[in-house]
């Protein structure tokens, strides 16, 4: 772990990879909860890092975190929000080809996978979720393509995303969803939070 002054009220935590940034990004929301976390406006998670924003207390805050004993991420008690999913993206074959096994098997086991809610970016209400194995790592296409729909359901690395409107991207594409993953109009806005668990459900399943 290393911390990062940013700013004045700003700390910047720099953890050894994903698991340890989600373990961290739940022990604060714990503490938090709890009213044991020293005042913190804003706590956003990446890959690898989670920003501590108007921190009242940076200082105090630097020397204490290193010491707290962060249990490791497990799945929790929080509901499952269940997407909808019909396994007919362009490129489900191609990642087929890619892990050895028939399309059918991509559906299968992806939607057998429960996922988290690692962090937000890119654009509003996308989230990046983890959960499949390193085996099942793809690459991003080559050539990007120029318009991505809403609802499409893509691997890239061994995340998963779901394009919350239309947008140039270059993840492959092996699903569609009509769930809405941001609506300026709903509270919250974003279908989805970091730390949120998450299963696809083949659309023939949905509703069961």
């Amino acid at each position: 772990m290393r911390l990062l002054p940013v700013g004045e009220r700003a700390l910047l935590v720099e953890l050894a990879g994903a698991e340890e940034a989600g373990a961290l990004h739940a022990e604060l929301l714990r503490r938090r909860a709890a009213g044991t976390l020293p005042p913190v406006r804003e706590i956003v998670p990446a890959a690898c890092t989670v920003l501590l924003d108007g921190v009242e207390e940076p200082d105090r805050l630097a020397v204490e975190l290193p010491r707290w004993a962060v249990p490791p991420l497990t799945a929790g008690s929080a509901t499952v929000t269940e997407i909808p999913v019909r396994y007919d993206g362009p490129d489900l074959a191609e990642v087929a080809d890619r892990w050895g096994v028939p399309p059918a098997e991509v559906a299968a086991v992806h939607s057998a996978t429960e996922f988290r809610v690692a962090f937000c970016g890119f654009a509003p209400g996308f989230a990046y979720l983890t959960g499949l194995g390193a085996e099942f790592a793809v690459p991003r296409r080559a050539t990007p393509r120029t318009a991505v729909p809403a609802g499409a359901v893509a691997l890239a690395g061994t995340y998963t995303g779901v394009y919350p409107r239309t947008s140039p991207g270059g993840w492959q594409l092996i699903g569609t969803t009509d769930a809405v993953l941001w609506n300026a109009a709903r509270e919250p806005a974003a279908l989805l939070a970091p730390g949120a668990r998450v299963r696809f459900v083949p659309r023939a399943e949905a509703g069961r």
